[in-house]
This record gives C-alpha cells, structure tokens and sequence, in this order.
C-alpha cells in the first residue's frame, strides 16, 4: 500500500522525516523512485507526469497537494479515481493574512503610495473609514468564507458570491448569475476567490468590470485564468478600476517587459498567498488515507462534474 508523492526536494524531505514519526510502517516513495508499480496504491502530487495513470495500474487515491484541483487534466484520470484536494489550517491562516493584506493596503491607498514614492512625490489623501468601503469576495468555499468573516471585524460591509447558495453570519450573500450583477455594484473592492472552471475563466473581465462601481479596485488570489488581463490594463487606464492587486497571472510568470509589470496600479506578488505547512499537509494526507481504507468519507473529495 505505497504512498508515492510527486513534488519539489524539500516537500519530499520533509515528508520522509515526518512520514518516519507518524507513520513508520507505511511505504512511501518519491517519484520518480517508485519502486514496484503495482504497490503503489496513493499518489500526492500537483501535476501528474504523462501516462503516469498507466504505470500505476492499482491506484486508489489521487491527492491533490494544493488547495485547488484545476490544474489537473481531470479528462485524462481515470474515472473511476477519487481526486481529493488539500484541506488544512495553513492554507486557510496564509490565505486570510493575504487576503486581509490586500484589502488594507487597497483601502488605504497603499498602490498610489508606492507609485507616489517612486516620483519622490508627496501626496496624502483623505483617509476613508472602513465603513464606508463595501467589499465582496466572489466564492464563499473554506477560503472565501473565512476572508469574508475576517475582513468584517474591520467594520468592512462585506458581502460574498457563490454559484449555490451560503448562508454566512454577519455576510450578506447572493447566489447564482441572476444575483451575480447586484453584487458587482456594491463591491468597492472585489476579491476573487473561486475555482478556475470553464464557467469562471476569463469572469474578472470588461463585462464584469463595467459593473463594478467607478473606481473599484481587484483582488484577484484565485488563478490566473480568472483574469482577461487585457481588459484589466483597459479598466484601469480608464479609471474604472482604479488599482489591483495579482497574486496569479497567466502565464506565470509573466513574460518580461508585460504591461502589467510596471503599470503604477498594479501590486504583483509570485503565487504566494496561500501555502499549505508541510505537517499539517501531510496529517490530512494522513488521515485520508485512514478514511479510504476504513471505507469512510474522504475530506476534500472532488465533484468532477463541477471540476472542484
């Protein structure tokens, strides 16, 4: 029953030093040292390599190291293969400090700040309440909803966006496509947050940006794919997105001299909002497996049909 994991040195060293105290009697292996094919039962990994599907004919589990899914070719997987995605503390802790991060230093005017200091210039604005700052997180999955929980202790009017509906204490929500157009216009800052589908590529784009509030400002730490990155520098040229911040970008990186790199609005950090703390990782891997073998629910299980 060899558990087989398929990532970075690090990630793999840490695990063989935690994997020998917490679970010593269970076969584990790095790829691409599987050893025998046929004893492999469970795979972690954020991209299986090619025709690797086929290597492993006894598979039973694939896990996905990350919080998302969409980066997996879900056609090329067998379909008789549960996926189940990461859940753990520290992707929900690092993804709140960024989310919160990020709405704090929109709020108070962090981007033209910094572009004020590049012209050696001093230039103070008024400084808003946080009551008087809507904001609205588009997905209210376990990420979503504790950013949207979190950034209303700061007094923010919070609201949040799912394609089904959530029901949240303290957060107004809407649900669905025909409620989707009244969120937009009561969200002075929008943070997106939603698994990349072919439904949500391409949404932070010029129709949903005209729909915003004039002056609006985006928070995008879901995927790259989310964003028509033309259409932003479009808004934002225009004024009706008046800043952004990048956590994903596609492709990333982004190609050297891109557009986005040194526009004065723009914030671009690489893909580090949220990262999952090895221990912890490797507890819910841990007790996932436990759940597959005593035939229990397993935490994290994907729906294919909705991709995530």
């Amino acid at each position: 029953m060899t558990l087989l994991l398929k990532s970075d040195a690090e990630r793999g060293e840490e695990w063989t030093r935690l994997l020998a105290k917490k679970a010593p009697k269970l076969p584990f292996r790095i790829w691409p040292d599987i050893g025998d094919p046929a004893e492999v039962r469970y795979l972690a990994a954020w991209i299986p390599p090619d025709g690797l599907f086929e290597q492993l004919p006894n598979l039973e589990l694939l896990i996905s190291v990350g919080a998302g899914v969409d980066q997996l070719k879900l056609a090329d997987i067998p379909k008789h293969l549960p996926i189940v995605r990461m859940i753990e503390p520290g992707l929900v802790d690092s993804m709140v400090e960024y989310v919160t991060m990020s709405v704090l230093a929109l709020h108070r005017d962090l981007v033209p700040y910094i572009a004020a200091q590049r012209e050696q210039a001093w230039k103070p604005l008024r400084i808003r309440p946080a009551s008087e700052r809507r904001v609205g997180v588009l997905g209210l999955g376990m990420l979503g909803k504790a950013c949207a929980l979190k950034l209303a202790e700061f007094g923010f009017g919070v609201a949040g966006w799912s394609r089904s509906r959530h029901e949240v204490a303290g957060i107004a929500t809407f649900a669905g496509d025909d409620e989707l157009p009244a969120f937009l216009a009561r969200s002075d800052i929008l943070i997106c947050l939603l698994p990349l589908t072919d439904e949500t590529r391409g949404l932070l784009g010029a129709e949903l940006f005209a729909r915003l509030p004039q002056g609006a400002m985006i928070v995008n730490a879901g995927r790259g794919g989310h964003l028509d990155q033309g259409a932003l520098l479009t808004a934002l040229d225009s004024g009706q997105v008046a800043a952004a911040v990048l956590d994903v970008c596609e492709p990333e990186p982004l190609p050297s001299g891109h557009p986005l790199w040194n526009h004065p609005a723009v914030l671009i950090t690489p893909h580090i909002a949220s990262r999952s703390r090895s221990e912890a990782s490797l507890d819910a891997v841990i007790e996932n497996l436990r759940r597959h073998r005593a035939g229990e629910p397993l935490i994290g299980l994907i729906n294919r049909d909705r991709g995530y």
